[in-house]
This record gives structure tokens, sequence and C-alpha cells, in this order.
């Protein structure tokens, strides 16, 4: 089973889109995803045409739940969903001198069938505090989404830092799996820039595979759908797609 957080520590970078359909996209390949909504602003859970989860997830923070009583299946083939809600804002406070609280998340997942899912992805916060923390201590890969936009790299490179300390300090197992640039507009200079300067510090660590700035991939959550059964011949499901086959494709390399 892959654990892959989720993170950006930037709004807007296309974190939730990216799970959502990547779980989608997965969820097609005859993959079992289990989607883990850690972002007190539940896009994901509201995406995946649940309410909001109440306390659940924060009672899992808590102590006072077991993760594995609040998996729901969804409509997407292949996809089971832990949904999040507004509550999880207060987790950042209870945790905040609880000895240990960075491996919570880690301890609840050990849990879980282990034979169930063939991917956990992790929606985080967009910000690095103890939930995030929880994340990437609980992963063993990370998944950076990043807009085609100048100011994205800045945050990316306080990101890389965070995830060298968990690594030395926390989860030695931890990688980042790939950056995925996002909102890519191939009709601007700017964007192909970005992209160019991505590949150029972090080299391989950049997927293959770019996200595309696509209308219909903003209008899939007002209905409810991934971009997969939404437009399925979109440009956004056709790249959330090509993401799928590269991340198997990375699957097939670690297991040799």
């Amino acid at each position: 089973m892959r654990k892959i957080a989720v993170v950006s520590q930037k709004g807007g970078s296309g974190k939730t889109t990216t799970v959502v359909n990547l779980a989608a996209a997965l969820g097609e390949r005859k993959s079992r995803v289990l989607v883990l909504d850690l972002d007190p602003q539940h896009s994901a859970t509201s995406w995946f045409s649940f309410d909001d989860g109440e306390r659940g997830i924060l009672d899992v923070f808590l102590g006072t739940a077991k993760l594995s009583d609040l998996v729901r299946e969804t409509e997407v083939p292949g996809v089971d969903l832990v949904p999040s809600s507004s509550w999880l804002m207060s987790a950042e406070k209870a945790l905040a001198s609880e000895v240990g609280a960075e491996t919570i998340l880690r301890s609840q997942i050990q849990r879980l069938p282990q034979n169930r899912w063939d991917y956990i992805l992790m929606d985080c916060p967009p910000a690095l505090g103890t939930v995030t923390a929880n994340a990437l201590v609980a992963a063993r890969e990370v998944l950076v989404p990043v807009e085609a936009h100048i100011m994205a790299l800045h945050g990316l490179a306080q990101l890389w830092t965070t995830v060298e300390i968990v690594q030395e300090r926390l989860n030695p197992e931890l990688e980042i799996t790939g950056i995925l640039p996002c909102r890519v507009d191939g009709r601007t200079r700017h964007a192909a820039t970005v992209v160019e300067e991505l590949r150029r510090q972090f080299g391989k660590k950049v997927f293959r595979t770019v996200i595309r700035e696509n209308v219909r991939l903003a209008e899939a959550p007002l209905l409810a759908k991934p971009i997969t059964e939404y437009r399925t011949r979109s440009h956004g499901a056709e790249d959330y797609r090509a993401l799928a086959r590269e991340l198997c494709m990375q699957k097939r390399k670690i297991s040799q």
C-alpha cells in the first residue's frame, strides 16, 4: 500500500483537485484508493458528495475515535473516503502540548486493513502545522502540486526543508515522489518558464505530466464529480489519467 501525502502550503495550487481526480483516475485503472481529507475546509469531502464529517476526524486525533470506523464508500469506482469537517480546525490547539502528537495518524493508519487499498492519498491543509506533520510522518511519499506561477516557487523551498526535517527526526522513509506542475496555461510564456525552472531546480523529481489550465476542472466540483466522469475527454481528464499512469510506473520501479 502506497501512502502519499499531497502537500502544498499555498492555496489554489491544485491540491484537492489533484487528490480527487488522481484518486478517480487510479480507480479507473482498478486500483483501490482511500482518500483521507485532512483539510478543515473539507473540499474533497464535498466534492465526493458527502456532508460535513462532523467531529469524526478530529476525534481520531484526540484518541476517541478509530480511523477505520470513519471510512465511507464513494460513488466513484474504487475510491473510499474518510471525510473531514471544520471541526478539524481545533486540532492544532488541542494537540499543541501533546507529547508525540505528530505520530497519531501513523498509528491509526497502521491499524487499517493493510490489503484493502493500493493507495492512501492524504489531502493536507495549506499550512505546515500539526495535522500536516501527522500526514508527513504517516506517509512514505510526498506529492507536491505547484501552480505554474513564479511566486509558487518560493514556498516550495520551505516545504522541501520541512520534508527534510521530518525525514531526519521522525520518518526516515519519507521521500518526495514528485512535484506536479498545475494550472499550466499553454498560451503564456510565463507558465512554460516556471515549468522549465522547476525542472532545472528539481530534475527528475518533477513529473513528466503537467496539469493544463482547464475550465472543466473548475466546474467539476460544482457537480460533485471527478473530471474523469464529468468531462471524460477533456484535457483535465487526459492529464490526470497520464499522472495515474506515471504514478503506476513508479510503483513498478519501486517493486523491482
